[in-house]
């Protein structure tokens, strides 16, 4: 009897799945290989378009995995019903990654994404999402810093700075583009800086393409995370 009972719980987790069963993750949906450092690695080509993404599985808000797959997903859809041409459309996502305390306090993912879909510029951004692991909450320019604080006063000089010494042609940043918040949400913590980033065309002409600019912690105001 006590082999017979044996037997029958075999059967029932060979049915059900067993225990090691593990649920599909996005990485699987999206047809990719989870490698070191828990990176999905999305490839895909055909003669239709390339794919190729790069994001981490174990961020803990599941707004990185949903924004990867509706990307991917209206990528697909525009690539399969555009009509034939020599080369295939092309997407790509990379990933930045950034921590700040000790053990880590706030993680930081930057994407950088490039789609070219047949349009006269192919087009390149960054979204990035920031993480405060003492309270699992996401972090937002919004709760970024203090409330009633005013950061942009003491950013947008520095960010100035970074990105004029970057751009040789002399284009200048506009207080009405270096002070509005809008600019300013895809950024990345780390201990002593942030990072900002800010796609064509956002604070430098278009063809300076996408940019980031380095602010150091201690010449603005405190963080509120």
């Amino acid at each position: 009897m006590r082999y017979l009972t044996a037997a029958a719980v075999l059967m029932t987790a060979v049915l059900l799945g067993g225990p090691a069963a593990a649920a599909p993750t996005p990485c699987d949906g999206l047809g990719g290989v989870v490698g070191a450092g828990q990176l999905c690695h999305v490839q895909v080509t055909n003669p239709t378009y390339m794919l190729t993404l790069t994001f981490p599985v174990d961020y803990p808000d599941p707004a990185l995995t949903d924004y990867v797959t509706k990307d991917r997903d209206g990528f697909v859809t525009v690539a399969q019903s555009s009509g034939a041409r020599d080369q295939p459309y092309q997407m790509e996502a990379t990933t930045e990654q950034h921590t700040s305390g000790q053990p880590p306090h706030t993680r930081s993912v930057v994407l950088k994404l490039f789609q070219e879909l047949g349009g006269n510029h192919p087009s390149t951004w960054y979204k990035a999402f920031n993480y405060n692991l003492a309270t699992n909450q996401p972090i937002t320019f919004d709760t970024l810093f203090a409330p009633g604080a005013t950061p942009l006063d003491a950013v947008f000089p520095l960010v100035q700075r970074d990105l004029e010494r970057q751009n040789p042609s002399g284009a200048m940043i506009l207080p009405s583009a270096g002070l509005d918040p809008s600019h300013y949400q895809n950024f990345a913590i780390t201990d002593d800086q942030l990072i900002f980033y800010f796609a064509p065309g956002e604070m430098l002409p278009p063809f300076a393409g996408a940019v980031q600019a380095q602010v150091p912690r201690n010449a603005i105001p405190p963080l509120a995370v």
